[in-house]
């Protein structure tokens, strides 16, 4: 197996990397294992890697200036480099021009949408677009459109299903 840097001499470091049900493997030559700090860990950012670009150069700051530091917590790009990780929520804000780019090419998109049962997910939608309906409901009963409102009434009626059914003793 030839190393994927150089094209030239036989790959010895094997990486792998799994993102959710993803993986992507990295197999390099001693040389540029050495070259791109595979050997100490400190300094090595698997996410350099496998981006190419990578996060060191997203927030690179020579592109940007002086090196950027979170007024809250006083992380620094260097510091985000060679965790990976960001300090305190002031971080997404204070490095959200470099980390939108570097987000997008390692997940789906730049917003955290999590993970949860399916029931649960549309149970979720189906709350969020009746409360959305109510709003819309609200704002045509006020500017008086009574044919839209009604119509809005009548789809809040069909996705709450039907009444329940009174028993008589």
């Amino acid at each position: 197996m030839q190393c994927c840097v150089c094209k030239e001499k036989p790959a010895t470091v094997h990486l792998t990397q799994i993102v959710g049900d993803k993986m992507q493997k990295l197999d390099m030559c001693e040389d540029c294992a050495k070259a791109k700090g595979v050997n100490d860990p400190t300094s090595f950012a698997m996410a350099d890697l496998m981006l190419g670009l990578g996060a060191s150069q997203e927030l690179d700051p020579s592109a940007i200036g002086a090196e950027l530091k979170c007024a809250r917590c006083g992380f620094s790009q260097a510091d985000f480099k060679k965790s990976g990780r960001l300090g305190c929520p002031e971080c997404y804000r204070t490095f959200a021009e470099g980390l939108a780019g570097l987000l997008k090419t390692m997940h789906k998109g730049v917003r955290h949408t999590g993970k949860a049962p399916e029931a649960l997910r549309k149970t979720r939608e189906s709350v969020d677009r009746l409360k959305s309906l109510q709003k819309k409901l609200a704002k045509a009963i006020d500017t008086e459109d009574f044919e839209a409102a009604a119509t809005l009434r009548d789809e809040i009626k069909t996705m709450s299903g039907p009444a329940p059914a009174k028993t008589v003793r």
